[in-house]
């Protein structure tokens, strides 16, 4: 971080976005519900594009370009909100530059990426998380007490989907093999994520079956992960709508949750009876729980996150190769 008068010791991250797309705004909005992050500084491939994001959210700094971001005084760490093929320059450019990063998920394209930035990472001496934002909401963390708590007893099950659908063109960049295109990396994370959540460990084996678009990528996949003791049953899809809810199935009860990614909510049943319900309404879209937890991992001196850290990345970025090879062999 860049120095700052001792009248002034940072109480706040000072966070700059690189990237002005969809994702940015979800940061750009939640971070002003955070008690120790601020927004100081944007940039974009278009000058236009950072100037008229800063504007929308009285940003004082606009940048034409990542490298002027990077070096910006004002700014401690980064918010990566490029698209994942550009995650590993990005994010390697950013701590090269002394800043803290941040990167959107997924956080590369494939495991040797994912050693190369965590490598980086260490070298520079800089703090690195993949934001698995939907880990830090209330609803999730309220079911892992659950959990914890023995709730549900053993875990035996973990069922998750996410899917919307995205009609097919290979002009987008979804669809796009060359930088990671398909549904596993897109929108698979998600529910891969919650068997790494609530399944520590590595799986024994792995079974998917997949369907491919018109150019050979990945639209529509179901993966089975057999951890021994447990099983996962995992979908993703660009073909259609999917429920996307999350069970956490035990040996004593199960942990139901709506709209899992954004959870506000979950249920403990026991059978058929619902005994327990969580609630956690929020006017912010969640990001800003990741953002409060991150900030203050940054102030405290510390180089990766305990919720999120490096190893449970890389071993998602295992998972998600595993399912993927499979799934467009079928």
């Amino acid at each position: 971080m860049a120095p700052r008068p001792d009248s002034e010791i940072a109480k706040k991250i000072r966070w700059g976005i690189i990237g002005a797309g969809r994702i940015a705004h979800s940061f750009a909005s939640d971070i002003a519900a955070t008690s120790n992050a601020e927004l100081c500084a944007v940039a974009a491939r278009s000058g236009d594009s950072a100037r008229a994001f800063a504007a929308q959210y009285h940003i004082p700094h606009a940048h034409e370009g990542y490298a002027a971001l990077y070096g910006n005084p004002a700014v401690d760490a980064v918010y990566v909100a490029t698209p994942h093929s550009l995650h590993l320059t990005n994010c390697e450019q950013a701590m090269l530059a002394g800043k803290s990063v941040l990167c959107e998920k997924p956080l590369v394209l494939d495991p040797d990426q994912a050693i190369a930035l965590i490598s980086a990472a260490q070298d520079s001496g800089q703090y690195l998380m993949e934001g698995m934002w939907t880990w830090y909401l209330p609803a999730i963390r309220k079911a892992q007490a659950w959990v914890a708590a023995g709730r549900i007893g053993e875990v035996r099950h973990v069922k998750a989907d996410f899917g919307y659908p995205l009609p097919y063109s290979p002009d987008l960049r979804e669809y796009d093999a060359r930088v990671g295109g398909g549904c596993v990396l897109e929108m698979g994370i998600y529910p891969i994520a919650m068997a790494r959540l609530f399944l520590p460990g590595e799986p024994h084996h792995i079974e998917a079956v997949g369907r491919t678009a018109d150019n050979g990528v990945e639209d529509d996949v179901s993966a089975i992960l057999d951890y021994g003791h447990a099983i996962a049953t995992l979908s993703t899809s660009f073909r259609c709508k999917l429920p996307n809810w999350a069970y956490i199935i035990g040996t004593g009860g199960y942990i139901a949750i709506p709209d899992f990614w954004r959870a506000d909510q979950c249920s403990l049943y026991y059978l058929d009876e619902r005994i327990d319900h969580f609630e956690a309404p929020r006017e912010t879209f969640g990001f800003n729980y990741q953002i409060e937890e991150v900030s203050a991992d940054i102030l405290a001196g510390r180089k990766q996150s305990a919720v999120v850290p490096l190893a449970s990345s890389l071993a998602l970025q295992r998972d998600m190769q595993a399912i993927r090879r499979i799934a467009r062999a079928e």
